[in-house]
């Protein structure tokens, strides 16, 4: 037991030291994009007509802090990145954690959503394909996978709410009907945000169950032909329990290990999924940011927020690896 625990205190440093390279990283970034935020924001206001001056620009800089050394800055930033504080945006003049609101903790549920569903049909259908002797059941499966990963989301997306205008009356976009959207958070909206969610996850979680069912027939197919399994079948281990105790326990290590790949990968499908479907979230706001506003100080923090969670999501996995695969509880106790 001291030796896991030794093992999860060393992987969440790992954690903290990756967040904290990653946050340099976006803050360097930040500061590397033509004109700070005063910059940004007073030009703003002079397509808004307002005329700005030299002298208007300096006490722009010295009220946001900008004229301090880069390092205090980052130090800054950080600090109050870790308490949920990241300033406010660069062009709406509104404090960051309050623009978001809920909104990336619902594009978090709704990218972990579709990644639930893409392990849930990919890890049993995976094995069972790996297994199964049936070709004709083989191609099927192979068929549909090659049609997963060849199709992209928006495009899977604009056909379904092609097919539901058209014969439904039914455009199928937001996350909310008009009488929820801003309506404070209850039961009924939570439950009207469940009825709107599952397309999204749905098409999010398209092109990652193919990905993920390719990758767990591939690693399933490769462990069952190992003497291991060959032995533990000589001993008189038979059908599922075979299946799940040898080559299903050693092919899902990497399939754990990739979690916060999958999340990534998803997450960064979702902005374009959240244009067709007129999404109001963080993939939007992202894409807003980065493309049109150029709010730098919104798309870090949303960048950041999403680094933690594959952060946090990836330490969770290695301890769940941990539990799960002989392997790495030896490994721990070297």
């Amino acid at each position: 037991m001291l030796q896991f625990a030794r093992f999860a205190a060393t992987r969440a440093a790992m954690a903290l030291i990756t967040l904290t390279i990653v946050s340099l990283v976006v803050f360097t970034l930040m500061e590397l994009v033509p004109g700070d935020c005063a910059e940004r924001y007073l030009s703003y206001k002079n397509t808004q007509g307002s005329a700005i001056t030299l002298a208007d620009i300096d006490a722009e800089r010295a009220r946001l802090g900008l004229d301090r050394p880069f390092l205090t800055r980052w130090v800054s930033w950080l600090t109050g990145a870790f308490q949920g504080d990241f300033g406010s945006s660069c062009i709406l003049r509104v404090d960051i954690a309050q623009l978001l609101g809920a909104k990336f903790w619902i594009s978090l549920a709704i990218c972990l959503g579709a990644l639930t569903l893409a392990y849930a049909i990919a890890i049993p259908v995976g094995i069972i394909s790996a297994a199964s002797r049936n070709a004709a059941m083989n191609n099927v499966l192979r068929l549909v996978s090659y049609l997963g990963l060849a199709m992209p989301n928006f495009l899977l997306a604009l056909m379904i709410m092609l097919v539901s205008t058209v014969y439904f009356g039914e455009t199928l976009t937001g996350l909310f009907s008009p009488e929820y959207k801003d309506a404070p958070w209850s039961w009924a909206k939570l439950a009207d945000l469940l009825k709107h969610a599952w397309l999204p996850i749905f098409i999010l979680g398209w092109s990652a169950t193919a990905f993920a069912l390719q990758t767990v027939r591939a690693l399933m197919s490769d462990e069952i032909g190992k003497l291991y399994v060959t032995a533990a079948a000589a001993r008189g281990i038979h059908g599922t329990r075979l299946l799940w105790r040898y080559p299903a326990r050693h092919a899902l290590g990497p399939i754990v290990n990739s979690l916060g790949f999958d999340l990534n990968r998803i997450f960064n499908e979702l902005p374009i999924v959240a244009l067709i479907l007129t999404l109001t979230e963080a993939g939007s706001l992202l894409l807003e940011a980065l493309a049109r506003s150029n709010d730098q100080q919104l798309a870090g923090a949303i960048i950041f927020l999403l680094t933690a969670s594959i952060v946090t999501l990836n330490f969770f996995t290695d301890i769940l690896l941990a539990v799960i695969d002989p392997r790495v509880r030896k490994s721990i106790l070297r």
